[in-house]
């Protein structure tokens, strides 16, 4: 009896240190995301991102990628999110589910708010060099250097473009494996 009882405290314990982590990883996420949404509404046509060191911008396409991925691991871990913090039923007493699927649902909406804005901030922004070259195109019709860098900024741009679909993708799917594992737990709002 003695050992069951220690079993199911170590349970309790290692069930209450992983939401406890959980929680602390979830902050984190949110209080990086908050910043860089804070950072696009200052200047959605700033061309520099918060990237982990910093330097990233618009520019370059393959930093811009890079950042991406680093800000979609929340939607790339939400399965191993939800099996770590939604307690199956026999757990239920122990943990709070609906507000634990709660802080998930936001700070996924806030995940997917920010990486929606640093795309159409990089877009607006890669737009308007299109539109710069074309004009410089325009005046001068033989300048092969304008043609080429128009080329790569018109490349880029539909590379980007490309992103919000992408993003559309993982969205969905995010949102699709929340609902059926929380849907018990929380019911998150409406979205016009």
């Amino acid at each position: 009896m003695e050992r069951l009882d220690l079993t199911k405290f170590m349970i309790e314990d290692l069930t209450n240190n992983i939401q406890q982590r959980v929680i602390r990883a979830i902050e984190l996420r949110t209080s990086l995301n908050s910043h860089l949404a804070r950072c696009l509404a200052e200047d959605p046509t700033q061309s520099t991102m918060a990237a982990p060191d910093g330097t990233l911008n618009c520019e370059d396409f393959s930093m811009f990628q890079e950042v991406l991925k680093v800000m979609r691991t929340i939607d790339d871990r939400i399965v191993h999110s939800l099996n770590t913090t939604v307690p199956t039923v026999s757990f239920s007493g122990k943990v709070d589910a609906t507000l634990t699927c709660k802080q998930l649902y936001e700070s996924m909406m806030e995940a997917h708010l920010s990486r929606d804005q640093a795309i159409k901030a990089c877009i607006a922004q890669t737009s308007k060099v299109v539109g710069q070259l074309r004009g410089e195109r325009a005046k001068d019709s033989e300048n092969l250097v304008t043609i080429k860098q128009l080329r790569k900024e018109q490349t880029k741009l539909k590379l980007m473009q490309s992103e919000l679909s992408v993003e559309e993708v993982v969205n969905d799917r995010s949102l699709k494996i929340f609902r059926e594992r929380c849907r018990i737990h929380y019911t998150p709002p409406q979205v016009k």
